[in-house]
């Protein structure tokens, strides 16, 4: 095999891992971030997580039903297949004493974050989260 034919399929190997590594993020070392959600406030208020980094969110609702609901984040952020099903219309729902856990990269930007349940958002339950 000549000179060129071996860079030229080294390229093409190296473009190719690249390719399926950015396809599938790693979770196994993904940054952990918990979300409180409770009587009318998640805690933290503003989520700060970091863009292309891979994220296990975990989000607990220690009290009643609420929801965390931001479609704008969800739609922009890569979330693991195994989890997709767990985001519907751009929110996750929780019953008291749920905890669900999503693995997902989350793209730059400042998302709303809120409960979309009756009179929630009116009583506080609203957030962000910024990703830089």
């Amino acid at each position: 095999m000549s000179v060129r034919k071996t860079l030229i399929a080294a390229a093409i190997l190296a473009l190719t891992a690249d390719a399926a590594a950015a396809q599938a993020p790693d979770y196994a070392r993904a940054t952990a971030v918990e979300v409180e959600v409770r009587s009318f406030a998640f805690t933290p208020g503003t989520i700060h997580l970091r863009a292309g980094v891979p994220v296990r969110l975990t989000i607990r609702d220690t009290k009643g039903g609420h929801n965390f609901a931001a479609p704008k984040f969800f739609a922009a952020a890569r979330i693991a297949p195994e989890d997709a099903a767990k985001v519907r219309g751009g929110k996750i729902e929780l019953e008291g004493g749920d905890t669900v856990t999503i693995h997902l990269v989350p793209a730059a930007g400042t998302y709303k974050l809120t409960c979309t349940h009756f009179l929630h958002t009116s009583f506080g339950m609203k957030g962000s989260i910024v990703v830089d």
